[in-house]
Formats: structure tokens, C-alpha cells, sequence
């Protein structure tokens, strides 16, 4: 079982910056992924075990970037120029793979989740 405990959220202005955190018991390939009120669970960036890879959705590319502190197994979402349309429950998702320098990107592929925190930005 894969412990993941979240941190970071909060409410912020059209244009600012938050940065999420994603602890983990063990190093596994990551994902954050968030679910606005009424939407489905959407990807938003991945990084592999090996840390060496990672993937953006395009909505958010560009603005956010996803890395990892592997000494902490901690991997951690730079939110930069946020927008209004980036409110939601953000969670942090891990997987084990033999292919360290894999990425993935749906919900299936992930078979822990974190808590969620909730991000706001006001327009």
C-alpha cells in the first residue's frame, strides 16, 4: 500500500501561483490529476519513477510543471498563471511499474490516490 499525503492548495488570483505537494511511502511513477465541481476527473501532468520523464495535458502546458524530490519521494505541481478554469480538487495519484522511465496518464493507470486539495483561483 502506497501512503500519499497532499499539501499546497489553496485560494489564489488570476495569474498567481501555488505549488501542490505529493508525499509518498515509497518512489513510484506519479500523476496529478483534478475534478472540477460537475466534471469528470481529468489528467493534468505525470512524471515517471526515474523522474527522468514527464507529460502535460494541454491545457495546462506550459503554465505548470511537474517534478521530484526522490530523496523525499516527494514530487510536487509548480502552478504558474493560473486561471479561473484551473478550479478544482487536485489529487496526486502513484503506481508501481518496472519501467522507471514511464509515464501514464489515465485514471486506471493509477492504483493509489491521494486525498485531494482544493485550488481556487478568482477571476
Amino acid at each position: 500500500q502506497v501512503q500519499l499525503v497532499e499539501s499546497g492548495g489553496g485560494l489564489v488570483q488570476a495569474g498567481g501561483s501555488l505549488r501542490l505537494s505529493c508525499a509518498a511511502s515509497e518512489r513510484t511513477f506519479r500523476g496529478w490529476f483534478r475534478q472540477a465541481p460537475g466534471k469528470e476527473r481529468e489528467f493534468v501532468a505525470a512524471i515517471s519513477a526515474s523522474g527522468a520523464n514527464t507529460y502535460y495535458a494541454d491545457a495546462v502546458k506550459g503554465r505548470f510543471t511537474i517534478s521530484r524530490d526522490n530523496a523525499q519521494n516527494t514530487v510536487y505541481l509548480q502552478m504558474n498563471s493560473l486561471k479561473p478554469e484551473d478550479t478544482a480538487v487536485y489529487y496526486c495519484a502513484a503506481g508501481r511499474s518496472i519501467y522507471r522511465g514511464a509515464v501514464y496518464y489515465t485514471t486506471r493507470d493509477y492504483d493509489y490516490w491521494g486525498q485531494g486539495t482544493q485550488v481556487t483561483v478568482s477571476s
